[in-house]
């Protein structure tokens, strides 16, 4: 069957639409480069990516640095798989350990991996360290998280559209109230809980931001009780809030950390659990692993990545154009009568739409923006969130800021 060679954007929906499982439903642009902050799709059409592949090219579109990582290791070593050792995983563990201030790094692809992971160690130290009796542990999540779409990551959602018609459910979870102290302090009167994971920001429910000081409460709470804070950063990770990550926001170090997308630069699967020694020494060889977890390719794609967002002071130009953002469009909100609000921290950021969840209106005005050469997507029905590449500059974040007003204004007419 030939395989035909330039497609058109209709020609290549056409072919998703045919063969492949309707698991998604895109904004209608196919894209086929991207450079910094910008992509571009088939036709040619160049656009601001403000979506940034929800947050896995903080780097932006194809860092040569990263890009070069990938293709020099590509050439020499891709996997082992860890039958056996190789002579890059080592350097990256204590590049990230030290990085990050951890005893150890359990490697793993994507970030629902890490969170998988993350759970398993929270088991194993519950039954061999905190001595709970066994498959009596409890984990409790924040509701309306979102970390993936494994059978645990659906047994712990609130979503219907994440668990509808996937159970039964994985036991030994509990949902508590986000942003609500008394709830979990409520919650963590069991002695059997062993965990509570936690995103910082709540990307997927909206960009929904914590009280200022949630997080360090929750934290001591966990404290008090004995049981492990883990924190899923999977998206507010790698200085998308103005941190290295979010929990630093609060000067806390979760018992664990979960690490993905931006990890990578958005240019190989790498994701990541950390946690000190008491922890993570809990799981023996053969108890958890991957064969791709850990690979050479990726291990050198990971320090490069990293390196870029130290050497580039990523996280310092997140802080900066992030409140010069919701700056900007909080002064046009006063005066618009389509949107609510503004808020987020660093450049994870979302506008809430004067309309119901049910409302096809954010959609169609990421439609608008689209053709205005601006990509974001709904979230929610009625709330849209911005995240472009983190090196995007103030001149270049200015002009986006002009185009979202300008589809704003020309969508309320």
């Amino acid at each position: 069957m030939a395989i035909l060679e330039h497609l058109t954007s209709q020609q290549a929906i056409d072919l998703e639409n045919k063969h492949g499982a309707h698991n998604y439903h895109p904004l209608p642009v196919v894209l086929s480069k991207g450079e910094g902050i910008y992509v571009w799709d088939v036709e040619g059409k160049k656009y601001y990516d403000f979506l940034s592949s929800y947050s896995a090219v903080n780097q932006g579109h194809c860092h040569p640095k990263i890009i070069k990582a990938l293709t020099d290791q590509a050439s020499l070593l891709t996997l082992t798989s860890r039958a056996f050792h190789n002579d890059v995983l080592g350097k990256y563990e204590e590049y990230v350990t030290g990085l990050f201030g951890y005893d150890k790094i359990l490697p793993m692809n994507t970030g629902v991996e890490g969170g998988e992971t993350a759970l398993k160690l929270c088991r194993k130290w519950a039954y061999k360290v905190k001595g709970i009796e066994e498959n009596k542990a409890k984990i409790l999540f924040a509701e309306n998280n979102f970390w993936g779409r494994t059978l645990a990551a659906v047994s712990s959602s609130t979503d219907p559209s994440a668990y509808a018609d996937y159970g039964p459910y994985l036991p030994g979870f509990e949902i508590v109230k986000y942003n609500d102290l008394s709830a979990l302090e409520k919650a963590l009167e069991d002695p059997n809980v062993a965990g509570f994971m936690v995103e910082p920001i709540q990307g997927e429910a909206g960009v929904m931001v914590p009280d200022e000081g949630y997080l360090k409460k929750a934290y001591d709470l966990c404290k008090s009780k004995n049981v492990l804070f883990i924190a899923d950063e999977v998206q507010t990770g790698i200085s998308r809030t103005g941190k290295l990550y979010c929990c630093q926001h609060e000067n806390i170090k979760p018992d664990i950390l979960i690490l993905g997308k931006a990890l990578s630069g958005g240019v190989f699967p790498v994701s990541a659990a950390l946690a000190d020694d008491e922890i993570m020494m809990t799981i023996k060889p053969g108890e958890h692993g991957s064969t791709f977890g850990g690979n050479p390719l990726g291990c050198k794609v990971a320090m490069a990545a990293l390196e870029v967002a130290v050497e580039e002071n990523l996280a310092e130009n997140a802080q900066e154009l992030g409140e010069l953002f919701r700056s900007e469009l909080s002064k046009f909100i006063k005066t618009s009568n389509i949107v609510n609000g503004v808020r987020g921290k660093g450049l994870l950021n979302a506008i809430l739409i004067n309309d119901t969840e049910d409302s096809s209106t954010a959609w169609d005005i990421c439609m608008a923006l689209k053709e205005n050469g601006l990509l974001a997507k709904p979230t929610h029905g009625n709330i849209i969130r911005f995240a472009p590449p983190l090196v995007i500059t103030k001149e270049q974040l200015l002009d986006c800021v002009g185009i979202i007003e300008k589809t704003l204004i020309d969508f309320s007419k």
